[in-house]
Parts: C-alpha cells; structure tokens; sequence
C-alpha cells in the first residue's frame, strides 16, 4: 500500500492524477496540500505516531511530494513514540536542505518504509531528451547551458539552490532561499538586451527519490518576463508538472525548452 505525504504547490495533486490508484495522502499540520483533501493529518511531534500509524494501515510504500519547511517543535506535543526520534529531528532542522532530507528519509527506512519517487510512481512527469518545442536554442544557448551546469554543481557543494540564469557565459542570477520564482523576478528590470537561459538541475549528489527540482506553466511565465530565450532542464532531475501545457505556452511565447544530458 502506498501513503503520499503531500506538501504544499502543484506536484501531489499531479502525481495522484496519473496513479491508477488513489493512495492514503498524508500531511504535516501547516502544509496541507493546495487542491487534496488529506485523510491523515499529523505533527511533526508525534512522527513517530504516524509512523505506527501508517504500519498499522498495512501501507508499505511512501511518496514524499511538495513543498514542506522546517517549522519550530513544540515540546509539549512529543509523544511518547516519537521521543526517541526528538535527537534526529533536531538535526535535520538544523541542517541544511540535502542534511534534513536525509534525515527525513533514515527515520522512514528505519522504520521498514521504502521510499518512492514521485517519477517512479508517476513516469510522465520526466520528459524525454531533446527540444520539446517549436523554437530551437542556439550554440551559444548550449554554451550558456554548459557554463550554467558548472555554476550548479558549486551551487550543489554549498547546498543551496537548484536553478541558475545564464547569459553570454555570465551568470545573471542564481537560486536561494526564495525559490526560482523570485530569482526570475529579480531580472525582470535588467538593464541588457535579454537573451540567456534559466537552467534547472539537481545538486549533484542528491538523493533524486525526494525534493527534485519541478517547473511548470508559471516558471515559463516567469522566464519570458525575465528576458531569456529558453529554458534548459537536466535529463532524468527535473520534474515537468502539467507538461502539454508547459510545452504549449512556450510555442506561443517563443520560447524553447530543451532536456540536456547529464554532463559526466
């Protein structure tokens, strides 16, 4: 049996519509997903709870989907089954990103629990390699790409974000804390000609089974008004949610968007 801990954004909602079957969808209190009605709710301190919870369900199999923070424990709600586990909370909220997700995923295997990917159970949301559009990238696009893939992987050692834009080799800005959204925000008044590409990958030795990096049709939105040319994505790291759509905004808007082969 399948449980999806659903986070907030668009993703839990496109992973359940391409499931044969409904699974238990499951939320943390103060994450609850935008458009699933959740049919567990739990705390972050009574995990453990919810852990038993699940076993006792018969569920086996776990999907982690959509965007979760790391929110302040409450220490009067530790129960008594999550108690052991208060030590390993703590350090995840502690850490960074990759560090908390890897402690995340250790209580859940510790628990007999096998974690699912989202494109494991949902293969449509990774596209194929090549140009999915009508418009093409060009050399230089290319070259940004592979200029914007280096950025990444230093981006990757410092665990912050997983998106770039790079124009004519030069990076005009790059993923933090705020989301790609924001970043793209950010170059909607830059002063040059525009031209460049939003790249997206993973950070290089992320656990791919959670936390992939996702665009959709607003990331396209977003990079047309941010003056760039296209869109370059990692082969086999980045999800596309609502992907006809995705596709058909950039052909009306000129834009490209290309699946890249993972540079060795």
């Amino acid at each position: 049996m399948l449980a999806l801990i659903a986070g907030t954004g668009a993703l839990p909602t496109e992973v359940v519509a391409q499931l044969v079957e409904r699974p238990l969808i499951c939320a943390m209190e103060g994450f609850l997903p935008d458009t699933l009605s959740a049919d567990v709710v739990f705390p972050l301190e009574q995990l453990g709870s919810f852990i038993a919870d699940l076993k006792a369900r018969g569920v086996t199999d776990i999907c982690l989907a959509g965007a979760v923070r790391r929110p302040p424990i409450d220490p009067s709600r530790i129960d008594a089954a999550t108690l052991p586990l208060v030590p390993i909370i703590q350090k995840a909220i502690l850490s960074g990103d990759d560090g908390a997700l890897r402690a995340v995923i250790g209580i859940l295997e510790g628990a007999g629990l096998t974690l699912r990917a989202a494109h494991e159970i949902a293969p449509g949301l990774l596209p194929p390699v090549g140009c999915l559009t009508e418009a093409q990238p060009s050399d230089a696009d290319m070259a940004d790409a592979d200029r914007a893939a280096g950025i990444l992987r230093a981006m990757g050692a410092a665990d912050t974000g997983q998106a770039c834009a790079v124009s004519k080799g030069q990076a005009l800005a790059i993923e933090g804390v705020f989301g790609t959204a924001w970043m793209l925000q950010s170059l909607t008044q830059r002063p040059d000609a525009g031209g460049g590409i939003l790249f997206k990958g993973p950070k290089p030795d992320q656990d791919r089974r959670a936390d992939l990096p996702a665009i959709g049709p607003e990331t396209v939105a977003d990079t047309v008004a941010a003056g760039l040319s296209g869109i370059v994505l990692e082969k086999g790291g980045v999800l596309v949610l609502e992907k006809e759509r995705v596709i058909a905004e950039c052909n009306r808007l000129g834009l490209f968007l290309y699946i890249r082969e993972r540079a060795v």
